[in-house]
Formats: structure tokens, C-alpha cells, sequence
């Protein structure tokens, strides 16, 4: 197990390294700069501005104080937000968006993993059918077209939620957006479930459980472990789309997470808040592939030896 985590980590280096190097450079190429405002600043303080961060300098000797800095764990300074650090910024955005990614993550593991073993055990039925449906559905609807009507629905028409704000993090200003992330990532585990679980349902050793006589929950259960592994491996993608589609949860319902922020970063040209909310993203998608394959390793110890 613990070769298994030191070579994950091994691969893990490089395609951050990447993933900084080509973010570095490419938020660079977009027209305008962090300092052209409507009012355009006398040439000079242009340059005085320049100088004190360091954009007067070569674009590599730039990546090479931001590198050496990013190892230091300095993020830098935020261009838009003046008298503020990257890092200022994330500890007033992230637990925000963290607690809306984490309930929206856990409602999806949950719902679509029941559902989907609800379909895969009633297949071919109406019960299948309508969750294949549902699931299909929740797929094709984007976020920023379910966010309004579930405003609408249940804050503007039933008044039983709020349609914004966040106000502590209090559980009715957390339901709508937690629900608005989470419908598309529930229609997709509850389809990778069911096709899973058929899978394992009709495999020889399922069959021969069948024919040993054993109880139908404990052939279910059986199943369902080894129907769990397609499931856990896609948790690293589960939790970036979750992290990216927060930036338009986090805008319709006027949450103070950092998808604002990397909006507001991102028309400013704030290089350092793009590339600190890059970089998170990042570590947070690694991180949790990382924890994916320890759990596919525990579910299936014939993968703690793969290389």
C-alpha cells in the first residue's frame, strides 16, 4: 500500500509541473494586463507598477520567482483585490466553497450509487427506465439553466428557501446550491453504477452464489463492492467538475467562495488569484485521485501490486 501511494505521488509531481507551466503561460497570451483599468494610468506609474511586481522582468525569469515562491508555499499577491494575498483570499473563499464541493460531493456518492443499485437490480423495468430517465435528464440540463428554476420554484414561487446569500453557512441558504451542483454528478455515478453493477451481477462468481443458494442481500452486497470500483476511481474527476461548475453555482446564488473570486481574478487579468486558484484545483484533483486509488486498493487488493 505504501508503494502505491509513493508512486502515486511520483506521477503526481511532473503533471502538477505541467499543469503550472502551461497556466503560467497561457493567462499571459489573453489581451490586456492586470493594471488597464477604463482610466488609463500615466505611463510612468504603469511602470512603477510593473516594476514592484515584477512584470517588467522576462516572462521565464517571472515563472522562476513564481516556481520559487510556489515552493515556498506563496501564493503572492492579488493584482484586484488591493492590500490582499492569494492566500487572504482562499481562507475567506474556500471553506465556502469547500462545505458547498463536500455536501454536493457526498449527496452525489449517495444518491447515485442508490439509485443506480436500485436500477441495476430492477432492470429492464419501470423503475430502471425512469431512473436511466431522470439520469439522462439531470446530464443534459447545465447548471446555469437549473440554478434559476430552482430559484424560482422553491424561492420565488413556494417561498420555502432562500434564493441567495449564504449568511454563516446556515442550511437553508446551502440546499439550493448544494442540490443545483450536485443533480448532474448524481445522473452520472447512478448510470456508471448501473452499468457496473449488471456487469458484476452476470459474472461467473455472482452466478456460482446464486447456484450455492446464498440470501439475495449478501449475492447484492458481494456485487456491489466490486461495482464500486468504477465508481471510486472517477472521484478525481467527480470533484474537479464539482469545483469548476461552483464558479457559476457560486455566481447565481452569491456565495463568497473562491469560484467568485476566479471569476472576478480571471476578467481582471489577476494572474496571481488565476494561477493560485489553478494551482489549488490542481493539488485538490490529485489529492483526491490519490485517495481514489487507495480506496480501489482496499476494495480490490489485487490492484496494490499493479504497477
Amino acid at each position: 500500500m505504501i508503494g502505491l501511494i509513493l508512486r502515486r505521488i511520483a506521477q503526481a509531481v511532473p503533471t502538477l509541473f505541467l499543469v503550472v507551466t502551461g497556466s503560467f503561460f497561457l493567462i499571459r497570451l489573453a489581451p490586456g494586463g492586470p493594471f488597464d483599468l477604463e482610466r488609463p494610468l500615466p505611463p510612468a506609474a504603469m511602470r512603477n507598477l510593473a516594476a514592484i511586481y515584477g512584470l517588467d522582468q522576462p516572462l521565464i525569469v517571472q515563472f522562476g520567482r513564481y516556481l520559487g515562491a510556489l515552493m515556498r508555499g506563496d501564493l503572492g499577491p492579488s493584482f484586484s483585490f488591493r492590500d490582499l494575498t492569494v492566500a487572504d483570499l482562499f481562507a475567506r473563499g474556500l471553506p465556502v466553497s469547500m462545505t458547498l464541493g463536500g455536501l454536493a460531493l457526498v449527496l452525489a456518492l449517495a444518491c447515485g450509487i442508490g439509485l443506480g443499485s436500485w436500477a441495476a437490480l430492477r432492470r429492464g423495468g419501470w423503475i430502471d427506465r425512469t431512473i436511466g430517465l431522470l439520469a439522462g435528464l439531470t446530464l443534459a440540463v447545465p447548471n446555469f439553466v437549473v440554478a434559476p428554476l430552482l430559484q424560482i420554484v422553491f424561492g420565488l414561487t413556494l417561498r420555502w428557501l432562500p434564493v441567495g446569500g449564504w449568511e454563516g453557512g446556515a442550511p437553508s441558504h446551502l440546499m439550493l446550491p448544494v442540490l443545483t451542483l450536485a443533480l448532474p454528478q448524481i445522473g452520472a455515478i447512478a448510470r456508471l453504477t448501473r452499468v457496473s453493477l449488471n456487469e458484476t451481477l452476470n459474472a461467473q462468481p455472482v452466478r456460482t452464489m446464486r447456484a450455492m443458494g446464498l440470501p439475495p442481500h449478501r449475492i447484492a452486497r458481494h456485487a456491489l463492492r466490486g461495482a464500486l470500483l468504477p465508481v471510486v476511481s472517477v472521484l478525481g474527476p467527480t470533484a474537479a467538475a464539482l469545483l469548476t461548475g461552483s464558479v457559476v453555482v457560486e455566481t447565481v446564488f452569491g456565495l463568497p467562495g473562491i469560484g467568485r473570486a476566479f471569476v472576478d481574478g480571471a476578467l481582471n487579468r489577476d494572474y496571481t488569484l488565476v494561477m493560485g486558484t489553478v494551482v489549488l484545483v490542481a493539488v485538490f484533483v490529485t489529492l483526491l485521485n490519490i485517495v481514489a486509488d487507495i480506496v480501489c486498493a482496499l476494495l480490490d487488493p489485487r490492484l496494490r501490486t499493479a504497477r
